[in-house]
C-alpha cells in the first residue's frame, strides 16, 4: 500500500505547479490541459500492456520496474524547467510508469488481501491511490509556493518517497505462479475476461462509474482554476485545494463497507452536486461554492474508485484480474480528458456552461446505477 501510494503522490506532483509553468512559458488554458491530460496518453496503453504479462509473468517482474521508472519520471520533470517539450514527455512519461503500478499492483494488494474479506483489496488501494493523489499536489503547492527551486524541489523529494516504496516492495512476496511460456495459470488461454452475460454491466455501468474516478478530482484541480478567479498565492491554494479535493476521496473510501451496493449510486450524487457548485463557483466567483464543490467532488470520485475495484475483483476470473484492472483504470483515467473538454467549450460558451453539463450528465448516471444498486451490485 505504501508503495502504491508513493507512486500516486507523484502523479499530482506537477498539478498546482501548472500555473508556474503558465507564467513562465505564456501558455493558454488548451495547453495546460493539455499538459495535465497527456498523462492518460501515457497511461492507458500501459494499463492494457502491463495488467496482463503480471498475469503471465508475476507481479513482482512488472511492477518493481515500474516502481523505479516512477522515480526516474520525477528526476526528469526536475530536469524539464522552462522547455514545454521535455514537460510533455516528462508527464507522458509519468502516465507510463504510472499505468504500469497502478494495474499490477492494484491486483497485486487484492491478492495479498484475500483473507481479509470480498472488497478489502478494493478499499485498501483505493484508499492508497487517493492518499498518495492527495498529498502529493498538497506538498508541492505549498513548496512551490514558498520554497525555493518550485520546480525541482517537489520532484526530488517525491524521489526520495519512491526510494523507500521501493524498499518495501522488494520484500512482498509474489501471488500469481509464472507458468513457462508465459501461460495463464489455468493453462486455457480462452479463459473469458468477464464471466458470461456481464457485459452490459461492465459496459454500461462500470465503465461509466470508472470514468468519474478522476473526471470528478481533476475537473476542480485542473479546470476550476484556470475558468474562475483564484486569489494571489494561486500556487498554493491550488496545491490545497487539491490535497483537500483528493484527501476527501481518501476519508471517504472506508465507506464502501457500510454503503455497500450504494458505493456507486452515493459517489455520482456527490459528482453531481460537485459540478453544480463548481459551475456556481465559476459563474460568480462566490469561493464558499468551490470550498463544498471540491470535497463532493473528491468523495464521488474517491466512492467510485472504491466501488469500481471491488466490482472489478468480483467479476475477474483470478487469472485475469491484472488484465481487467487494468481495463477498469484505463477507463477511469479517460476522465484526464474532461478538463481539457471543458476548457475548449469554454471559449464558445460561458465557462460555467461544462460545469452545469457534467452536473446533469452525472446526475442521469446516479439515478441508471440506483436499480443496479437494488439487485446488489455495484
Amino acid at each position: 500500500m505504501f508503495t502504491l501510494f508513493a507512486v500516486a503522490a507523484g502523479t499530482n506532483v506537477p498539478t498546482p505547479l501548472l500555473l508556474v509553468y503558465q507564467d513562465r512559458l505564456d501558455l493558454s488554458p488548451e495547453v495546460l490541459t493539455a499538459l495535465f491530460g497527456c498523462y492518460a496518453a501515457g497511461l492507458v496503453p500501459a494499463l492494457f500492456l502491463a495488467g496482463p504479462l503480471s498475469d503471465r509473468l508475476g507481479r513482482r517482474r512488472v511492477a518493481l520496474p515500474g516502481v523505479v521508472l516512477a522515480g526516474l519520471a520525477s528526476l526528469a520533470f526536475a530536469a524539464a524547467g522552462g522547455s514545454l517539450v521535455l514537460l510533455f514527455t516528462a508527464r507522458f512519461l509519468q502516465g507510463v510508469v504510472s499505468g504500469v503500478v497502478f494495474s499490477v499492483a492494484s491486483a497485486w494488494v487484492a491478492e495479498l488481501s484475500a483473507a481479509s474479506g470480498e472488497g478489502a483489496g478494493g478499499r485498501r488501494a483505493a484508499v492508497a491511490m487517493t492518499a498518495g493523489f492527495s498529498l502529493g499536489p498538497l506538498t508541492s503547492g505549498l513548496l512551490g509556493q514558498f520554497a525555493p527551486a518550485p520546480t525541482v524541489l517537489p520532484y526530488l523529494l517525491h524521489t526520495v518517497l519512491v526510494g523507500v516504496g521501493l524498499a518495501l516492495a522488494v520484500r512482498l512476496p509474489e501471488t500469481v505462479v509464472p507458468r513457462p511460456g508465459g501461460r495463464r495459470n489455468s493453462g486455457d488461454p480462452a479463459v473469458p475476461l468477464l464471466p458470461p452475460g456481464n457485459l452490459g454491466l461492465a459496459v454500461t455501468v462500470l465503465a461509466p462509474v470508472a470514468v468519474c474516478v478522476y473526471a470528478f478530482p481533476s475537473s476542480v484541480i485542473s479546470a476550476v482554476p484556470l475558468l474562475g478567479d483564484l486569489p494571489a498565492g494561486g500556487v498554493a491554494v491550488t496545491g490545497v485545494l487539491a490535497g483537500v479535493t483528493l484527501g476527501a476521496g481518501t476519508l471517504v473510501a472506508g465507506l464502501q463497507r457500510r454503503l455497500g451496493s450504494w458505493t456507486a449510486v452515493t459517489g455520482a450524487a456527490l459528482g453531481a452536486a460537485g459540478y453544480a457548485g463548481a459551475a456556481l463557483f465559476v459563474a460568480t466567483d462566490d469561493w464558499p461554492w468551490l470550498v463544498a464543490a471540491a470535497p463532493l467532488l473528491g468523495a464521488g470520485g474517491g466512492l467510485c474508485l472504491a466501488a469500481g475495484l471491488t466490482e472489478t475483483g468480483r467479476l475477474a476470473a483470478p487469472t485475469r484480474r491484472g488484465e481487467l484492472t487494468s481495463v477498469f483504470l484505463a477507463c477511469a483515467y479517460l476522465g484526464f480528458a474532461v478538463p481539457f473538454l471543458m476548457a475548449t467549450a469554454a471559449r464558445s460558451t460561458q465557462a460555467w456552461v461544462p460545469m452545469q453539463v457534467a452536473a446533469v450528465l452525472t446526475a442521469l448516471l446516479a439515478l441508471r446505477l440506483v436499480p443496479v444498486a437494488r439487485r446488489g451490485r455495484i
